[in-house]
Parts: structure tokens; sequence; C-alpha cells
């Protein structure tokens, strides 16, 4: 299958630049697999797709403010350092402008008092950094970090919103410098109506790396390189997702960073899920066979994406013409004038 066949056209101007005014209000397109057909709805009206019985599971991670800035300490030199994932206190990876100007050696200066320094670079051109001057730099990035808004975002400037937006109303281990996008639309109240339903809510973690963003640049999907990326499981989820298996009651998963983890741990256990923390690089595409996800709510994603060719094989579980599914409605969704990616609207598939 070839990476061109994921390809769309998508006005930029339904690219979303800001959130929904509240985060239930996102618009919500449904589309039922067995038949095709589409809805469009408003996201609270997601209430009237739940069962009595079923789970929902929800990424909780939480995104670090992971764009600091600092000057070489030498040249006064400007720099912007993006953190990737850390390797343990004060020293993380990190994506660095310009990099060429930062070799092992180079002193970064983010205050008076704290500083990186560069220990290492790797294949991928990213920098070890060293960090100095603070017990952990991770309490200080509220104070000096700014929340990482995607690429496609291009605003000059981030607003105060961001903060609270670009994050769930659930997010609690830190750690993500994406948002898990299809759980923003969640509000604490929203859930508690869904709870009251009879639906159980359940969280899983992963960590959601840069690597979400990057492009596919093989020309086909097999010589795809995925990325990896933490993430943690507990008993009492596994337990919970199991026991709806097996009395057949469906598992909704919010957003492709569950569907990996769900069914990474599915996948080495014989299609049953076990309390795991681990990384994943699994690479879901059509035709492929879930082991545990029945509902998927997610966001619109980019084209040629990994998460576009996930929610293609979903679409059509164990059949290759998912795709064809997905890009009607996603070409329904641009007639529709629908809000894509991060800030945009949401989908559903059932």
């Amino acid at each position: 299958m070839l990476t061109a066949d994921f390809d769309y056209v998508l006005p930029p101007e339904l690219i979303a630049q800001v959130p929904a005014p509240q985060r239930d209000e996102s618009r919500l397109l449904v589309l039922q697999r067995d038949s095709g057909n589409i809805a469009h709805k408003k996201f609270r009206d997601i209430l009237d797709h739940f069962r009595a019985g079923d789970v929902l599971v929800l990424n909780n991670s939480r995104v670090i403010p992971a764009r600091l800035r600092g000057t070489n300490a030498k040249t006064g030199g400007a720099f912007e350092i993006f953190l990737l994932e850390e390797n343990g206190r004060n020293n993380w990876w990190a994506l660095m402008k310009p990099g060429k100007r930062a070799p092992v050696g180079t002193q970064i200066n983010l205050t008076e008092k704290i500083s990186a320094s560069v220990l290492d670079t790797n294949t991928e051109g990213h920098r070890r950094l060293q960090f100095t001057g603070c017990d952990d730099i991770r309490a200080e990035l509220d104070a000096l970090g700014e929340i990482p808004l995607p690429p496609y975002i291009l605003r000059k400037t981030q607003v105060l919103a961001d903060r609270e937006r670009y994050q769930t109303v659930f997010a609690q281990p830190p750690g993500s410098v994406a948002a898990p996008t299809a759980g923003l639309h969640f509000t604490p109240a929203l859930l508690d109506e869904i709870r009251a339903r009879g639906v159980e809510v359940r969280f899983v973690t992963l960590h959601v790396g840069l690597g979400t963003f990057a492009p596919v640049k093989a020309d086909t999907l097999a010589a795809h390189v995925m990325h990896e990326e933490r993430f943690e499981l507990s008993a009492e989820t596994a337990h919970a997702i199991n026991d709806a298996k097996k009395s057949r009651r469906r598992v909704i998963a919010v957003g492709t960073t569950c569907v990996r983890v769900l069914e990474s741990v599915a996948a080495k256990n014989s299609g049953r899920l076990v309390a795991t923390n681990d990384r994943t690089k699994i690479f879901i595409y059509p035709p492929y066979q879930f082991k545990i996800v029945d509902a998927l709510l997610t966001n619109f994603h980019l084209p040629c994406s990994t998460l576009l060719m996930l929610v293609s094989a979903f679409a059509a579980p164990g059949e290759p013409h998912g795709r064809e599914a997905i890009l009607a409605a996603y070409a329904e969704a641009v007639r529709e004038r629908y809000l894509f990616f991060s800030y945009g609207d949401a989908m559903l598939i059932l």
C-alpha cells in the first residue's frame, strides 16, 4: 500500500487555529462502519451513542510546557529548545533550533541560574541536554516553558487559554509534548453524564511524542519506521476491559493513542490485557484485525499520516478498503466545513 494513497485536499482555512468557545460545542461527525452512513451532530450528542455497560477509555497524559528559550553562553545567539523525552533527572533529549549551532559542549543559558549543556547528538539530530542550576527542570517548566502547539497552528504568539485548552480536563501524569486531542472535547460535567448512563470510564497513559507530527517519508507503508512512545496500562483498567470483552460489552477508545496502547498489549498477550509499563512502536494500517477496540472517537488527521492510516484500518477491520470509507467521510467533512486537526472537530466511528 502506498503512502500517497492516504493523501487528500484540505483547504487551509479549515485547519483550526483556536479551540471552540466551549469544549463540548465542537462538531461531531458520526460514521457507521457497517453501512457507511454519516450523521452530523454536536459533540454533546455523543451521549446518544453510549450504552449501559460500555467502557470508555481515555488517555490521561499531561502535556508539559516543553518549549524553552535560551541564549548561547559564549555568543549570545538565541536558541529554541523543544524537550522530547526525559532520560533521568535534569537529563533530556531535545530538538534544538538552530541545531547546527549547538555542537557537543555548547552551553545555553535559560536564566541567570539555570543552564543546559549539550552532551551528545543522535542520528535524528536531537541533542542530549544536561540541565544545571535547579533541582529538577520539570519543576521549572511552568515558569520557563511554553505549551508546544502543533506546527500547523500558525499564530505567532500563544494566548493564556492555550495552557488550559491544549490539555484534557482529566490530564494527570506529565510527559506528553502534544495533546491527545480527541480527549480535548470532554468536560467534567459531560463525563459525569456519561457515567450516569452506566458507562465505565477508564484511563490509560501514553506520552505523546513529537513523532505524532512526523510525516511518513517512505513511499510504501511497509517501509515506514514507526516512532516509539511510552505508555502505562494499569491492572484496574486491564481488568475492566477484559471483563467487558468477556461479556460482549463495547470498548470505546478516545483517540489513536488509546488504540495504540490497547492493541499493543493485546497483540503480545493473545488478545487479553495485562498491566503493562512499556514502549510501543505499533503501526496500524489496513488491513488490521482489532482485538480490543469496538468504537473510536478521534479528531481529523493530517494527510498521509500514520494516524489517518490507523483510522482507515478501523473503518473496515481486517479489510483493505477502510481508506475509501475514511477519505469519503473526510471529503464530506470538508464540504460541511468541519474544522480539522488538534483544535478541530471530532469523528465517532461505530
